[in-house]
This record gives structure tokens, C-alpha cells and sequence, in this order.
């Protein structure tokens, strides 16, 4: 059985501001409240995400979500694959990005 990781960053008074879940080597949820976007919230988190899967991990997001993709590239992902969504719940296309360790 997969082990997932949550991981919250909060504001003083306890309010999440982005949440980080791991489930094994995939990053199944990344999210930053918009209201604090820009402020490397989630920089942080991938960071973070690689210092606890230091071998690699990997990621789905839809091909419309063009400023996540930028997000992961910058922080040295790659694409590695591209579906027309048939497999995922919404039905819209979709890709894996993947990180690699630097050797």
C-alpha cells in the first residue's frame, strides 16, 4: 500500500496556504491558495518534495494548465508523456512530467 505524505504551509494563525501530497514517487497534489502565487510557496514545496524523493519523482497536469508546466520545467522537469485524457477523470488531455536526480 502507497504511503502518503500531506504537508501544509500555514500562516501564523493556522490558515493553509498550499499543500503538498506525496504518494510514493508521484506528487499528487501540489496547490498554493491564488491569493499567495508568486510568493515561492510552492517552490518551496517541490524543493521539499525532492529532498524526501531525492531518487526522482513524476507528475500529471493538464495540457491547458500552461503555467504549471512552466512551473515544473523551471524546477528541472521533463515532459515524458502526453495522453489525449481518455484515462483520467475529466477526460482532457494530459501530461507525465518527470524529475531525475542529477547524477
Amino acid at each position: 500500500m502507497p504511503e502518503r505524505e500531506v504537508w501544509l504551509i500555514e500562516d501564523a494563525g493556522g490558515r493553509p496556504l498550499a499543500v503538498l501530497v506525496l504518494d510514493d514517487d508521484w506528487v499528487d497534489q501540489l496547490y498554493v491558495d491564488p491569493a499567495f502565487t508568486g510568493r515561492g510557496l510552492g517552490s518551496h514545496l517541490v524543493e521539499f518534495a525532492k529532498s524526501r524523493r531525492p531518487v526522482g519523482l513524476q507528475l500529471w497536469t493538464f495540457a491547458t494548465n500552461t503555467r504549471a508546466q512552466g512551473f515544473y520545467l523551471r524546477h528541472g522537469f521533463g515532459a515524458a508523456e502526453a495522453t489525449d485524457g481518455s484515462g483520467n477523470e475529466e477526460k482532457a488531455p494530459d501530461i507525465r512530467f518527470v524529475w531525475k536526480a542529477p547524477p
